[in-house]
């Protein structure tokens, strides 16, 4: 990137968005909308729905503020040109369906902001995409740049070539890394509820207005799949992409489509995330929330104390066993020794390599097989903390701390 193209950047506030009254004043924000709310199996893209919506951003736009759509639908919207009655649950039919839904839903959108005269681009998203630094770092530079244009990128996983081994699952938990990716101000996620609420809304349940750390979520009875019937996660997925946003420093709203131009004015409405800690590598959040675990290491007591309290790199003299099938440089749960996940790391070695490492110093694995073996099994920077080790109290009062001193490994809520 050019020193000229980043000195036009908008600079971005650096302390967080204290209150849902700051919505009316975000510089950069990322709106995600669910399938329910602009399409359904039976009428496939609805066409006033998805106009409200690209009224309500554009108008946003107009003013100033830099707007990323996280858009689901493109499956949904393949549905019926296809001739298909429901949601497939087959991977190709799903890539099918998406090939065919996805220019559908682009067009739909081009016309809709182009009647403001917002223009909009496609950016379709792998994993790989956000995770890989040189994939990260291009993601980056195209996405700034199409805001230093003034244009309304509108992304989506690219789910016509996505495996499950390689999916980010639902559109939620994306539009948490995309809120990351582009340094955004808050996160506001839409669908057909318009917010949390702690129990059936038609038993009568209370809606929460703001949710500040885990203890505001117990007992709370959530749902899942809309009554659109074409989604993937409910609101369990947006409670979830809300947490890993407000717990690495990102606030995030979470309310119904129809309050999308009440929420960006910064109005009651929804279910408020406060921030929680600061910003993490977006590295260490799908390391903690989304990377696919290949296997397990099991800790003797001292180790699992080292990591989980100490924040230290994991050496083999602390391994008691290995269990499953992985590479160098795959993700790895780290347990003690009743089987209680602390973190998650990268491992430096293969599966096959550990069992003769076991128990021994890195000294002398390096006498007798050479100094490739001094290096440690999990490296603290590549080292995310899910459930610190220690008593209870500890234990709860280190989840609600996201932040992590120097040189130490973070601490992120599972």
């Amino acid at each position: 990137m050019s020193e000229e193209s980043e000195a036009q950047f908008p600079s971005i506030p650096k302390r967080p968005l204290k209150s849902r009254a700051g919505l009316a004043r975000a510089r950069r924000i990322v709106v995600k909308v669910g399938s329910s709310s602009l399409t359904s199996v039976a009428g496939g893209i609805s066409d006033e729905a998805l106009k409200s919506l690209a009224d309500v951003l554009a108008a946003r736009r107009r003013q100033g503020t830099e707007v990323i759509l996280v858009s689901s639908g493109a499956i949904s919207a393949g549905l019926a040109p296809l001739g298909l009655s429901k949601r497939p649950s087959q991977l190709s039919t799903q890539q099918a369906a998406a090939s065919v839904g996805q220019g559908l839903l682009m067009a739909r959108y081009t016309q809709a902001f182009g009647s403001h005269g917002v223009t909009v681009s496609q950016v379709l998203l792998t994993v790989e995409d956000l995770m890989r630094r040189t994939h990260h770092a291009n993601a980056h530079r195209a996405m700034e740049r199409l805001l230093n244009f003034g244009v309304v990128p509108i992304v989506n996983e690219n789910d016509t070539v996505a495996s499950h081994e390689i999916r980010f699952g639902d559109n939620d938990r994306l539009a948490a890394l995309v809120a990351h990716l582009v340094k955004a101000d808050a996160l506001i996620l839409l669908s057909d509820v318009d917010a949390l609420y702690d129990g059936p809304p038609s038993a009568g349940a209370r809606r929460i207005p703001e949710v500040t750390g885990v203890k505001d979520l117990e007992d709370v009875r959530i749902g899942k799949v809309g009554k659109a019937g074409v989604g993937t996660g409910g609101m369990v997925t947006k409670v979830e992409a809300a947490t890993i946003a407000a717990q690495s420093g990102i606030p995030a709203l979470v309310t119904s489509t129809e309050n999308a131009a009440a929420a960006l004015a910064g109005e009651d409405v929804g279910t408020w995330f406060a921030t929680r800690g600061v910003r993490q590598p977006i590295r260490l959040l799908w390391l903690a929330h989304l990377a696919r675990i290949q296997g397990s290491l099991v800790l003797d007591d001292g180790a699992a104390r080292a990591v989980g309290e100490r924040r230290r790199s994991l050496l083999p003299a602390g391994i008691v066993s290995v269990q499953g099938h992985f590479e160098p440089g795959d993700p790895v749960a780290l347990c003690d020794t009743s089987g209680r996940t602390l973190a998650h790391g990268l491992t430096n070695y293969a599966s096959d390599e550990l069992p003769k490492m076991l128990g021994r110093s890195t000294r002398e694995l390096a006498r007798e097989l050479g100094h490739g073996y001094e290096r440690s099994v999990v490296h603290v920077n590549d080292l995310v903390i899910l459930h610190p080790h220690g008593s209870e109290a500890a234990e709860k009062a280190a989840m609600s701390r996201t932040g992590q001193a120097a040189g130490g490994a973070a601490t992120l809520g599972a």
